[in-house]
């Protein structure tokens, strides 16, 4: 189990841990009924941070940002010299948080998404765990929920007797829904981005030597070439021009955390 603590990317506050130190927590969290925000963070996710102080000060208000993305081990290395054996990887961090609820009897709530894909995803899910427990799930309305919707939703989950929330509204949405939530939910609130479209077999995923390779990005580009085209193409060569400033010290990205200046967006 490695846990070698929080450490400056960008600005961004990533946890320098592994699988089994991550669902260790989780499952603690869940089991004594304590608030706990979670993100697996790719480059993308590191760049919202960094380019958006605001959304730095919600990422760094959550308990563990692990890193999603190769790149964003490497910038623990190259920036803290911190050698992690492997990335912690969002879709796979679900099925192992997942086969551990189901060990457990821990309910589970999934949150987002479309109803076609919450439906698969279950089923497939019951398939894999046949002893998981999922107490609810409900799909995005993909737009910002009225205060009276949160509050909606807040009892919807409370109510169905689940102790843990999987969160997949895409990057950034679901972290900015994972702060807003994480003190009216005492349970552990995940974001694990396009896990809920893999696992449910809507979407592709990278072959293993792509993924070790940090070639994810490519291979998710060649898929959704209009949407994710920006993202990559810009973010990707932004993220490395300034993971090399900070390594020579020419800028460095203040860490902020929470404050008064936070505002809530109540997306859904």
């Amino acid at each position: 189990m490695i846990n070698q603590g929080k450490h400056s990317v960008l600005g961004v506050q990533i946890s320098a841990v592994d699988y089994e130190y991550a669902v260790e927590e989780i499952i603690a969290h869940a089991q004594e009924g304590r608030a706990f925000g979670v993100s697996a963070l790719a480059v993308h996710g590191v760049m919202t941070g960094a380019l958006d102080e605001i959304q730095r000060r919600r990422l760094n208000g959550l308990d563990l940002l692990v890193p999603d993305g190769q790149p964003v081990r490497w910038g623990l290395r190259i920036l803290h010299q911190i050698r992690l054996p492997d990335r912690v990887y969002g879709p796979e961090l679900t099925l192992r948080v997942m086969q551990a609820t189901a060990a457990r009897k821990i309910p589970v709530y999934l949150y987002g998404s479309t109803s076609e894909t919450i439906r698969t995803l279950s089923f497939k899910l019951s398939q894999r765990f046949p002893e998981l427990c999922i107490a609810g799930a409900s799909p995005s309305r993909f737009r910002r929920l009225s205060p009276a919707e949160k509050q909606e939703v807040i009892h919807e989950i409370q109510e169905s007797g689940a102790r843990i929330v999987f969160v997949g509204l895409g990057c950034p949405r679901q972290e900015t829904w994972v702060y807003e939530y994480r003190n009216q939910l005492q349970m552990p609130l995940l974001a694990v981005g396009a896990a809920f479209d893999f696992h449910a077999g809507h979407l592709p995923q990278a072959p293993a030597w792509m993924q070790r390779s940090g070639l994810e990005w490519l291979f998710r580009l060649i898929q959704e070439p209009k949407r994710l085209w920006r993202r990559y193409l810009y973010l990707n060569p932004l993220y490395l021009l300034s993971l090399f400033a900070q390594a020579v010290g020419v800028r460095n990205i203040p860490v902020l955390f929470p404050d008064q200046q936070v505002r809530e967006e109540s997306f859904g």
